[in-house]
């Protein structure tokens, strides 16, 4: 259902290209979005680069933007001839911005998925997918590759963005994606500086935050079947002097509970309204967990949204996980 081949023919004869990554993007999403974009950009294609929500964009992911590439949700076009969805696993997860999946559908132009989720709903009119792939930005990488384009430090660093974040730091890496990896660094990928930027830097005001919500964490021992769950909540009030990026990295802290197979950290991003964070270490598949509370992603990465009041939401997330 994936063709190499026809997703780089789209993307030879594209003149006019909006590339979409999901709500609340990681380096994963935007580092793929925007390495793609420079390189149709230098091609001379038209180029701009959104995601739906929040209205701004991580200040940690900012320097990616070479080209000044990225525009605001409301700048996108209803419709357009090519549109590319990198690391979305379903149209939901464009958040206001689905509906130009559709409009362009309808309009007679193309949508490029391009994602490594094994939750893809396979909802474009061409597909690159590959749920092996460590990260959307290898497949970016192949991609790039197909097309002759020669890796240079900024497409380079786009790349590793994705690369070093969603494979946990390399901890989930293949010998393929060392390899990958060895390739970017010759390009001139700076490998310090930009995991620290990416995942080791934060405010001083994160610490007051995540020492509250740390302090609500509880530990249930006997969910999922007995191997654990650890989870806890970040409501608006205390996220309200981070930034996004220090909100997504609280599960990744959460997660070090060495009793729990399972962590989850439930954010509220608008009252009473929640996405929510799933990780696992290696027996429970989240993904499932995810897909049946309507969501996706990944065996041991996979998150969804919910509303409502907290503790009935987390009631039916240790349910779900029980079964």
């Amino acid at each position: 259902m994936s063709d190499l081949d026809s997703a780089v023919e789209l993307l030879r004869t594209a003149t006019d290209v909006t590339l979409l990554a999901h709500v609340n993007p990681d380096a994963d999403a935007l580092g793929s979005a925007l390495a793609l974009g420079l390189a149709l950009h230098r091609r001379g294609a038209t180029v701009r680069v959104s995601f739906g929500s929040p209205d701004t964009v991580p200040e940690t992911l900012l320097p990616l933007d070479y080209a000044g590439l990225l525009v605001p949700a409301r700048a996108v076009p209803e419709v357009a001839p090519l549109v590319i969805a990198l690391d979305t696993g379903s149209v939901a997860r464009l958040g206001e911005l689905g509906d130009r999946v559709a409009n362009t559908i309808a309009a007679g132009g193309n949508v490029l998925v391009v994602d490594h989720h094994a939750s893809n709903t396979y909802y474009g009119t061409h597909h690159f997918v590959d749920d092996t792939a460590v990260a959307t930005a290898a497949l970016v990488a192949a991609l790039l590759d197909a097309l002759e384009v020669e890796l240079d430090s900024e497409l380079a660093t786009c790349v590793y963005a994705g690369i070093v974040t969603d494979s946990g730091s390399f901890r989930r890496a293949t010998p393929e994606t060392h390899q990958l990896a060895a390739r970017l660094l010759a390009a001139g990928v700076d490998p310090d500086k930009t995991a620290r930027e990416l995942m080791e830097e934060h405010p001083f005001t994160f610490l007051p935050m995540l020492s509250t919500v740390l302090g609500r964490a509880k530990l249930d021992k006997a969910a999922a079947g007995g191997r654990g769950v650890v989870y806890t909540y970040v409501t608006l009030e205390d996220s309200a002097n981070v930034r996004p990026e220090e909100i997504e990295s609280v599960v990744e802290i959460v997660r070090s509970a060495r009793e729990a197979e399972v962590a989850v950290v439930f954010k509220e991003m608008q009252p009473l309204s929640w996405t929510v964070s799933l990780r696992s270490v290696s027996d429970v598949d989240v993904k499932d967990v995810a897909t049946a509370l309507g969501g996706g992603g990944h065996r041991r990465a996979a998150g969804y949204s919910a509303e409502g009041p907290i503790e009935p939401l987390i009631e039916a997330l240790l349910a779900t996980l029980s079964r």
